[in-house]
């Protein structure tokens, strides 16, 4: 059992209590010397002094204050406004960042720092093509420039142009091998492209420069799962989490590794764990009720369903996984309303259609039934199962011709299917097309001969197709 240890947590005190002290007491000094100035470049030099070591403590709306009461002693620095707009950025106040840049360009137009520090912020809030042009301006007076060709592709990455990326990345790289970012946007890049086996080689780069990347162990793992390489993505979701151990996503996806090698109770272990973390993560919570689902578990599942809906009423996944289970316990009235309330929310969901045709099947809900089953072939045409069991239905409440059309389409999709041909053969002897019958049972007892045990049950005393041609025609 692990115990606390108490001295070094007076340690950890103490030495938070000391860094507190001496910010303050830091901050006091400054503060002074401002006072103490009397104006002029003394209090340039204090004020400056206290913006930077704000803005380096993250203290930014304290270094916007006095970035202000900079700017009135030098309102022409270029280098001051360019602070103020980065300082904003940190406040996410792009727009008011926006007009501090400019500013600082028009006393300084080419300068380089300036224009990056724009084209950065025109990135963060969408505007895209003028943060472009931004860096094409800087490429402009200094083609060699790093953090201009990394940005663009950055935002070319942002508008989906991963090709354009990948050839500013690997331009990058050519130049400087060891850029590890750059190594981890192309990795990034790759993976987006599904050139998954690319992506990883990227990431294996990264990870030699920089092996505590948790995220990039992450993506790594990603990349691996997708290449069903599970048990190689556990050990890198592992080695994400060695290094960020409340890190939620790397355990959802090593749930997900687990859930598909079959080993769920491992799965459901990570599953567990996520939520440890984040009580609100509705994937967990979603995943967690289907392994629980696999494993027949089903009032278990219900109750994750259950929880993924108090914080997300609008996750039709988990409506539709929590309606499958109280199908499987024969519960068909709550699977009908939970299905329902899935295709309220998702009304192009052919999988939905069929289950809620199934369980409005089960509560004598015919006409639900039938036009579910319709449902499902609108967004699902070529669903041959769907086609059988529309037909089965018209059958059963004596629909014949449309029964037939149902019968006919799915045998033109699964042509080596024995059952619509069985089922189409009754059809046609309801309808006294005994010919058409007979050809239809032969080709089903041809593809299954199972089907002919089938036929003898169901007509006990006849031997053979010719006796019941010859019974139905009398």
């Amino acid at each position: 059992m692990d115990t606390f240890d108490f001295d070094n947590a007076d340690d950890d005190l103490e030495s938070a209590s000391l860094k507190k002290e001496k910010f303050e007491e830091e901050i006091k000094r400054f503060k002074e010397r401002l006072k103490e100035g009397g104006g002029g470049s003394t209090n340039i030099e204090a004020l400056e002094e206290i913006v930077q070591f704000y803005y380096e403590n993250e203290k930014f709306q304290e270094a916007l204050h006095f970035i202000d009461l900079l700017l009135e002693y030098i309102p022409y620095s270029a280098d001051a406004w360019q602070r103020k707009g980065i300082i904003l950025n940190y406040l996410q106040r792009h727009q008011e960042a926006l007009v501090c840049f400019d500013r600082a360009l028009n006393l300084n137009p080419t300068d380089t720092e300036i224009l990056l520090s724009r084209g950065v912020t025109l990135d963060n809030i969408g505007r895209y093509d003028e943060s472009i042009a931004c860096f094409d301006r800087v490429l402009e007076i200094d083609g060699s420039s790093e953090e201009a060709l990394f940005n663009k592709a950055i935002t070319f990455e942002k508008i989906e142009r991963f090709e354009d990326a990948i050839t500013l990345l690997k331009f990058i790289l050519e130049t400087n091998h060891n850029h590890k970012e750059a190594w981890y946007e192309l990795g990034f890049c790759y993976d987006c492209l599904e050139r998954v086996q690319d992506a990883l080689q990227c990431y294996d780069q990264h990870l030699q420069i920089d092996p505590y990347n948790y995220n990039a162990w992450y993506n790594r793992g990603i990349v691996l799962n997708r290449m069903t390489q599970y048990a190689k993505s556990i050990e890198s979701y592992d080695m994400a989490l060695a290094i960020k151990e409340d890190f939620t996503g790397a355990w959802y996806n090593k749930g997900n590794a687990y859930a598909n090698m079959g080993r769920l109770y491992n799965a459901i272990e990570c599953y567990k764990q996520a939520l440890r973390i984040d009580e609100r993560d509705v994937s967990s919570w979603h995943n967690l009720g289907n392994a629980y689902e696999e494993l027949g578990l089903y009032k278990e599942a219900i109750k994750c369903f259950t929880q993924g809906l108090k914080h997300d009423p609008n996750h039709y996944e988990s409506y539709f996984g929590r309606g499958s289970c109280y199908d499987a316990l024969e519960q068909y009235r709550k699977a009908y309303i939970d299905y329902g309330r899935a295709l309220a929310i998702c009304r192009d969901y052919p999988e939905l259609w069929y289950a809620k045709a199934e369980a409005a099947y089960h509560l004598g809900k015919w006409r639900d039934t039938l036009y579910c089953y319709k449902m499902a072939i609108r967004f699902d045409p070529n669903n041959a199962e769907v086609w059988y069991n529309l037909g089965e239905t018209l059958l059963e409440y004596g629909y014949f011709k449309e029964s037939l059309r149902a019968f006919n389409k799915c045998i033109e999709l699964q042509p080596r299917w024995s059952d619509p041909y069985y089922s189409r053969a009754k059809v046609l002897f309801l309808m006294r097309k005994t010919f058409d019958a007979v050809e239809s049972l032969k080709t089903s007892f041809q593809l299954d001969p199972e089907k002919k045990k089938m036929f003898e049950n169901e007509f006990p005393g006849i031997r053979s197709i010719k006796e019941f041609t010859a019974l139905l025609e009398k």
